[in-house]
């Protein structure tokens, strides 16, 4: 029998949708405080959020007509009509927050207007009204949320102990606060302050009280712009990477998201730099233009969708490895034990007033003439960082991103030739190639400016088989600190030997550097496969006489799609009747490894899924052709090699890793070694 379901059961289960936990609740509430022009929020929770939760924010604050309405569902301030969903610019929109909450706890809000003389307390128990009355109150709004899930056992049961119901909603407040650095944020937790961050807008200052010294100096600015998108925010060197995406965060209108195609993009803009199974550290805001985004697709607003994929994808795939390149990316170690990562059960804050409470009082409370006036502390002394690039290089970098269904888009660098002032164009390769596979559409991004000055090329070079390239212009830009490969600082290099027949060791200024061999010219040999393949410059090694191989047909028909590939790479190969193939020739560059056997390999390895290359799969195949390619450790190699493999080094583009990300340089300071002696103390 079909029976209409009653209110009561009704918004319980619409409440199981928006709030999933503890976190859920806080989310909503710090949404509408945003919303609401807050520009100081305190959080408070206890066990976790299941017994206390209090919220309080020095926002507009709601009339006392519309309290009992707010908690209506569906009642919202921020939409009139279903095309207002298409130009979205708030955080909360669907006016489910409030109801939700509501059924669910009991809940108290203390609200009171700017221009009103008295504040409303009103009470909501389990979605039932219990009082509605005036009380004295500060301007804002302030939400208690007692007993979370006392009517719904079912819910209580799966939540997770307090700690870790703690733990994410601190991390939860960690978000909001690096999405609003304009927003002064505390938390509290079980009577511990927990965060606090000042509102002052600077977003490094945040990321220092979050995640301490270590990780805010190995920062990089990032910065891009066009028609409809801008990019801010931070990027953490390759050397500050983790085995999970946790420190992966990026956010859309200053709304935090998770997106495949944005998490994509940056992880391929990171490819190379760091290992394989580890994940970057990032702090990026998009803003962008709300009609190419919809973000109505979950109750919990957690996912949207872009307008135009493809070219989203391109855009903060170029930015991103544009922040990355050119620049000094050697790891500097220190000897001897890392320091454990602070806990959340250890951290503590300075006990501060709330921001607009320590107002209140400095308007309300007369000045005591026989006691001096308290000084405010100062700010962090940290300002934003510039990622050591000069505020204005000698030249402008230019991005241009032409329309993708038209031609390709071709990436090219223009780095700066030290001994000769020219410039030299380099066209990008290995790590430069914008891997996105799917059809692009036509859309208002494709016409994409970035900030700095666009520039177009006249000409337009064929599609290649497999690689996508993007219309792109770098230059390298000076740094304010020495770098170690260049011209001028490797006239300072004293290579001093080798160690362990593996590692080469160079004193340069205050600085000694251990140079991996292997790695080193496992780049040198990628870039140079890479180069081959792109600009078809490879040169083959006839056999004489030439192998016979026999193929399965699996890999008969891979080979035939992918001919042009292996041909772009050096080998030449022919039909030789039946499952026979004639190989003619092998790249020039494999040092002695066996050509007819790498082919069997790479081929065997490629079409085992029978499904189409893709460049990821590529790419990788080329990375164990260059490692096997390269110079193996405990090899002894003399000086003068090793001095060539630094001059080959600082041809690349990314000299710091090797293809699978490994370091190819670390450096260690003279102090730390004087620490390690007891020089200094």
């Amino acid at each position: 029998m079909i029976k209409l379901l009653d209110q009561y059961t009704i918004d319980k289960i619409a409440a199981g949708e928006v709030i999933e936990r503890p976190g859920s609740v806080i989310k909503e509430l710090v949404e509408n405080s945003i919303d609401a022009g807050a520009t100081a929020i305190t959080i408070e929770i206890k066990e976790g959020g299941m017994s206390f939760i209090r919220i309080t924010d020095n926002g507009c604050g709601i009339s006392k007509e519309e309290v009992p309405v707010a908690f209506l569902r569906h009642a919202t301030s921020k939409l009139q009509t279903a095309d207002d969903l298409l130009k979205i610019a708030s955080l909360g929109f669907r006016g489910e927050a409030l109801s939700s909450i509501a059924a669910v706890a009991q809940v108290e809000l203390i609200t009171k207007q700017e221009d009103a003389l008295t504040g409303t307390r009103y009470q909501i128990h389990g979605g039932k009204e219990i009082s509605n009355e005036e009380i004295g109150a500060p301007l804002g709004t302030t939400i208690v949320v007692r007993n979370l899930f006392y009517n719904t056992p079912a819910r209580k049961k799966f939540m997770k102990a307090p700690a870790t119901e703690g733990s994410y909603i601190y991390d939860l407040v960690c978000r909001m606060a690096m999405s609003h650095p304009d927003v002064s944020f505390k938390f509290i937790m079980n009577g511990t302050d927990k965060l606090f961050t000042s509102g002052n807008g600077r977003l490094k200052e945040i990321i220092y009280h979050i995640y301490g010294r270590d990780i805010t100096n190995n920062l990089l600015e990032i910065h891009a712009a066009n028609d409809q998108v801008k990019i801010t925010g931070y990027l953490a060197k390759p050397s500050i990477s983790r085995g999970n995406r946790s420190f992966e965060d990026y956010y859309v209108n200053q709304r935090y998201i998770k997106s495949n195609i944005l998490t994509k993009a940056i992880e391929d803009a990171y490819r190379t730099f760091v290992m394989v199974h580890k994940f970057p550290f990032t702090v990026i805001n998009f803003e962008i233009d709300p009609s190419l985004i919809d973000v109505n697709i979950h109750p919990a607003k957690r996912e949207l969708k872009f307008i135009n994929e493809p070219d989203m994808y391109d855009f903060t795939y170029i930015s991103v490895r544009k922040a990355l390149l050119f620049k000094e990316l050697i790891p500097t170690v220190t000897p001897g034990k890392d320091k454990r990562p602070e806990t959340l059960a250890e951290r503590k804050v300075e006990k501060r007033p709330e921001p607009f409470e320590t107002n209140r009082r400095a308007t309300e409370l007369p000045p005591q003439p026989t006691r001096p006036a308290q000084q405010k502390k100062p700010s962090m002394p940290m300002q934003p960082a510039n990622s050591g690039i000069s505020a204005q290089p000698t030249s402008t970098p230019s991005v241009t991103m032409e329309n993708r269904s038209n031609s390709p888009v071709e990436i090219q660098y223009l780095k700066e030739d030290n001994q000769s002032g020219k410039n030299i164009t380099n066209n990008m390769v290995a790590e430069n190639i914008v891997p996105y596979l799917t059809q692009p559409a036509k859309t208002a991004l494709n016409s994409a400016e970035t900030s700095v000055q666009t520039n177009e090329t006249s000409e337009q070079k064929k599609q290649e088989p497999i690689i996508s390239e993007a219309k792109i212009k770098y230059e390298q830009m000076d740094m304010f600190e020495d770098k170690f490969l260049t011209p001028e600082a490797k006239k300072k290099h004293r290579i001093i030997g080798q160690l362990f027949k593996t590692y080469w060791l160079i004193e340069y200024e205050d600085k000694f550097f251990i140079m991996d061999q292997h790695a080193a010219h496992e780049k040198v040999k990628f870039e140079e496969l890479m180069a081959n393949y792109k600009n078809k410059t490879a040169i083959p090694q006839y056999l004489m006489p030439p192998a016979i191989v026999s193929l399965s047909g699996t890999e008969s028909e891979f080979l035939r799609e992918n001919l042009e590939f292996f041909q772009n790479l050096g080998f030449q190969i022919e039909g030789f009747g039946g499952k026979e193939y004639k190989l003619s020739a092998v790249p020039a560059n494999l040092f002695g490894l066996d050509g007819r056997e790498l082919f069997l390999e790479f081929i065997g390895e490629l079409s085992e899924n029978g499904q189409k290359q893709t460049i990821d799969t590529f790419i990788s195949k080329l990375s164990t052709m260059a490692c096997k390619a390269a110079i193996k450790g405990n090899t002894s190699i003399s000086f003068k090699e090793a001095d060539i493999l630094i001059d080959q080094l600082m041809k690349l583009e990314n000299p710091y890793t090797c293809p699978h990300g490994r370091p190819t340089l670390i450096s260690m300071t003279e102090t730390e070694l004087e620490k390690k002696f007891k020089r200094i103390v």
